[in-house]
């Protein structure tokens, strides 16, 4: 059974079929307005979402299926204490597929492991957030006509930041393809990440002022700082003004540059700067739904495909408090080879190194 907890779970040539799916979506909607008839999504938020869960929603109410599920933990037996091993359990009784969000990292792995059903990763914590990487690579082919040789900008927070981490997975396996990271120190991306890119030998660097770095981009993500990852009230306050996108900072960015955002935006992209042909985050999102309606029918089409296992250890415990492991029963910790040269272990849920 297929699942897509991670967007390097899919290959560059399953990407490719997605776009094609989705673009043949916007096309020809009555050719695929029956095509889940019979089928049931169900969503498990067990954290606030507008446009994913929505999105979701549309998606399989317009393939011709059902929707079942909640919108919060509170609404859950998870207030009862109940695991997120037996709410899928019981969940997969009852649906066709699932499509998950969760605070804690790995919660959308753990689900995998014990559901029936394909699960689909909807955001967990600050990890991932694979759907919303497939959102953006439609809006990218759609706006540039390529993945390649190009040079993209993260802006903001991308320590939390689990729409940037998704995205840089994916685009790092296209040719031709520099990272500019703009950040405070305090928010910079996570150690993991960059050292895939040095061992994949990709081009990045590490700025803090997005007025110097503009000329060159031809892709610039704007993140909001997210005060729900931030245990200190005083360091958000202090770091969520940190960048603000207005109209005067555009002046020396490119006439084709794209401007790219998750959503939701606090003051980080000023409104006036959505008159601007260059801003696509709501067709952004719009393009979500068309991705996720494409993904529904690949993992309902290959619901029987076998997913390749990764070898792992279990010598290690992880000590990340975001980690799914911090709280779930009796969850076994596990690890993966990371860098076999330097002999570096990841946990296969959050990707944090083991602290020996």
């Amino acid at each position: 059974m297929m699942n897509l907890i991670d967007t390097m779970d899919l290959s560059l040539t399953e990407i490719d079929g997605l776009v094609e799916t989705a673009l043949d979506i916007i096309k020809n909607p009555e050719k695929y307005a029956e095509s889940c008839k019979g089928k049931k999504l169900a969503t498990l938020f067990f954290e606030p979402s507008t446009r994913t869960r929505l999105s979701f929603e549309a998606a399989m109410y317009e393939l011709g299926g059902n929707v079942l599920g909640f919108s919060e933990a509170s609404s859950s037996s998870t207030a009862k204490g109940e695991s997120v091993s037996d709410t899928v359990k019981v969940v997969s009784c009852y649906a066709d597929i699932i499509a998950m969000r969760h605070p804690k990292e790995g919660a959308p792995l753990v689900a995998a492991k014990k559901a029936d059903v394909p699960i689909i990763n909807a955001g967990d914590g600050g990890h991932y957030h694979p759907t919303q990487t497939l959102a953006d690579l439609l809006t990218i082919y759609r706006r540039i006509g390529t993945f390649e040789n190009l040079t993209i900008g993260f802006c903001g927070d991308l320590k939390y930041g689990r729409t940037v981490h998704s995205l840089v997975n994916a685009m790092s396996r296209y040719k031709g393809i520099k990272f500019v990271f703009i950040s405070p120190e305090e928010l910079r991306v996570p150690r993991h990440l960059r050292e895939d890119l040095d061992i994949s030998g990709i081009s990045y660097e590490e700025v803090t002022s997005l007025e110097n770095a503009m000329p060159e981009l031809d892709i610039l993500y704007m993140t909001r700082i997210q005060r729900e990852r931030f245990s200190d009230e005083d360091q958000y306050q202090r770091l969520k003004d940190s960048y603000i996108l207005t109209v005067d900072k555009l002046h020396n960015a490119k006439e084709d540059m794209a401007i790219l955002h998750p959503l939701p935006r606090v003051n980080e992209i000023s409104v006036a700067v959505d008159d601007d042909k260059r801003a696509c985050y709501f067709e952004q999102a719009l393009n979500g739904k068309y991705m996720r309606m494409a993904l529904i029918l690949k993992l309902l089409g290959e619901k029987d495909k076998t997913e390749e296992k990764i070898e792992t250890v279990s010598d290690f415990v992880c000590r990340n408090k975001r980690c799914i492991t911090s709280c779930e029963q009796e969850i076994k910790h596990e690890f993966r080879l990371a860098d076999k040269a330097k002999n570096i272990y990841r946990c296969i849920y959050c990707d944090k190194e083991p602290k020996k």
